[in-house]
C-alpha cells in the first residue's frame, strides 16, 4: 500500500521558529522538535510529511514587506508540485491579524476559506490525474502578551482577533464541510515573544494532532 502523504501549509508556527526575547534573529527547532516532526514520527511507517513552513506568511494577503507571504498565490503550484497527497492541513492566520493589514477575524476565516478551495480544486496536477486530497482546517491558539515593543506595534489587537479565529474557522469549516482542529484546545502560546511555540508546545500540538489524522486517514 503506498504512503500516506501529507501537506502540511503554514507559517512560521509550522516552520519551526524558536522563540527568543529579542523577535529575531532565531534558528528552526530540529526535525524530530517541530510539531510536524513529531506528527510524522506518531503516526510512524506508511506516512509522509511534507513541511511546507514560510514565516510571516498570510492566508490570502500581500505582505508589502515581502512578495514571497500571500499564501493564496502559491498553494495551486505547492500543491501540484506534491501530488499526490491525501490530507493537506492548512494552519495560517496569525499573520493576518497583523495591525497594519487591518483585516477582521471574518476577513481571516474568508482568506482561509479560499485556501480550502484551492485545495479541494486540485485534482489533476499538471500532467496527472491524482484526486483533490482532504484538507483539515487547523486554528492556530491565541497570541500571548509580547513584550518587545515592535511586536506590540506589529500584533497591536492580535491578541483579541487571534482568540476569535478558533470560533469563527470552525463555523466556516463546518459551512464547506471539511474537517476542523483548535490547536488552542490543547496548547497555548508559550513562547517567549508571545508569537512562537515553546518545544512543549510542538510536542503537545503534534500529539494531539495524530489523533485526529489518524481519524481521517
Amino acid at each position: 500500500m503506498p504512503d500516506k502523504r501529507i501537506l502540511c501549509f503554514g507559517d512560521s508556527l509550522t516552520w519551526g521558529w524558536v522563540p527568543v526575547a529579542d523577535g529575531m534573529p532565531t534558528e528552526r527547532f530540529p526535525r524530530d522538535r517541530r510539531w510536524t516532526g513529531v506528527l510524522a514520527d506518531q503516526l510512524g511507517d506508511g506516512h509522509v510529511v511534507i513541511e511546507e513552513g514560510l514565516s510571516a506568511r498570510t492566508t490570502n494577503i500581500d505582505d508589502p514587506t515581502d512578495p514571497r507571504l500571500n499564501g493564496a498565490a502559491y498553494l495551486p503550484s505547492c500543491l501540484a508540485s506534491h501530488l499526490p497527497l491525501d490530507l493537506v492541513i492548512l494552519m495560517l492566520g496569525t499573520n493576518d491579524t497583523k495591525a497594519n493589514f487591518h483585516r477582521t477575524p471574518l476577513d481571516i476565516a474568508l482568506g482561509m476559506s479560499l485556501l480550502v478551495t484551492q485545495v479541494l480544486t486540485s485534482a489533476g496536477g499538471v500532467g496527472t490525474a491524482y484526486p483533490a486530497p482532504q484538507v483539515l482546517v487547523m486554528a492556530p491558539p491565541p497570541l500571548a502578551p509580547t513584550p518587545h515593543p515592535w511586536f506590540q506595534l506589529i500584533f497591536g489587537g492580535s491578541q483579541e482577533k487571534t482568540a476569535q479565529l478558533g470560533q469563527v474557522y470552525s463555523a466556516m469549516a463546518s459551512f464547506v464541510k471539511v474537517p476542523f482542529f483548535d490547536a488552542g484546545s490543547v496548547i497555548s502560546t508559550d513562547g517567549v515573544d508571545g508569537v512562537h511555540f515553546t518545544e512543549q508546545n510542538n510536542h503537545d500540538l503534534g500529539v494531539a494532532l495524530s489523533e485526529q489524522v489518524r481519524g481521517l486517514l
